[in-house]
């Protein structure tokens, strides 16, 4: 049975990069006693496979892994299970049943939506005036970045695959405390076949404001993740159902 499990990663956890979260569902899962399914061969591992990998340094609520287990309870259940072994910054949210044929998370992921906020330990805050240049960005025929691979560097365009910006209030938790904050929203494409990052963006807005651009200077903190078409874009969490 296929699962699709929806996840938060908050506070100081945003430190732990993407291979750690891996083993540390690896290990919540034995310790939640889940019968998770594992591989044939010499070295058996858990058949788990995780969606759009999180950069070192974002906070998220929209993370996703799918799991094949042998047997499952009840989503309510294995979620509280997962969570009672959980430490403070991860907590499972969701978790739906996959059809047989679904593919998995990682190869359907087509766009991401983030919020952006002032990093408070900054010296500069710059917010106010990348808010101010959105609609002259929204304007610009060509958005033009340096994109780097690992074998080379190139200018790409990443105007068609912002596909939506604005000013945006969120309420994040910081320090264990609920604050509102006065950010940026974007929702970009994501995924294998374009991935345009929220720092690519702010980039272009600080250049268009005549600031520096310091990525230090900024908290990012994806909202959620999607699958399918721009026009029709859906949480990953629905390609299952409850269970």
């Amino acid at each position: 049975m296929k699962l699709r499990i929806k996840y938060e990663k908050t506070g100081v956890l945003r430190f732990i990069g993407h291979l750690d979260v891996m083993r540390y569902f690896q290990k919540a899962i034995r310790r939640a006693k889940l019968d998770v399914a594992y591989s044939k061969g010499f070295s058996p591992h858990q058949i788990i496979s995780f969606a759009a990998p999180m950069p070192l340094g974002m906070t998220s609520s929209g993370e996703y892994f799918d799991g094949e287990f042998v047997s499952v309870t009840t989503a309510e259940d294995m979620k509280n299970r997962l969570n009672d072994t959980m430490a403070d910054g991860i907590k499972v949210l969701d978790i739906t049943m996959l059809p047989e044929n679904a593919k998995n998370s990682m190869s359907v992921v087509s766009a991401s939506d983030y919020f952006i906020y002032t990093n408070e330990e900054c010296e500069n805050d710059y917010m106010e005036r990348l808010i101010s240049k959105i609609d002259e960005l929204k304007c610009l025929e060509h958005v033009e970045v340096l994109k780097k691979t690992k074998t080379k560097e190139e200018m790409s365009d990443i105007k068609p695959y912002i596909y939506e910006i604005k000013k945006f209030n969120y309420t994040i938790a910081e320090n264990g405390v609920n604050e509102s904050k006065s950010g940026i929203y974007m929702l970009l494409a994501s995924g294998s076949r374009m991935n345009v990052k929220p720092e690519s963006v702010l980039g272009a807005l600080a250049g268009l404001s005549g600031v520096e651009y310091n990525p230090y200077d900024y908290r990012v903190h994806r909202l959620e993740t999607y699958m399918g078409e721009r026009d029709c874009l859906e949480p990953l969490l629905r390609a299952g159902a409850i269970f």
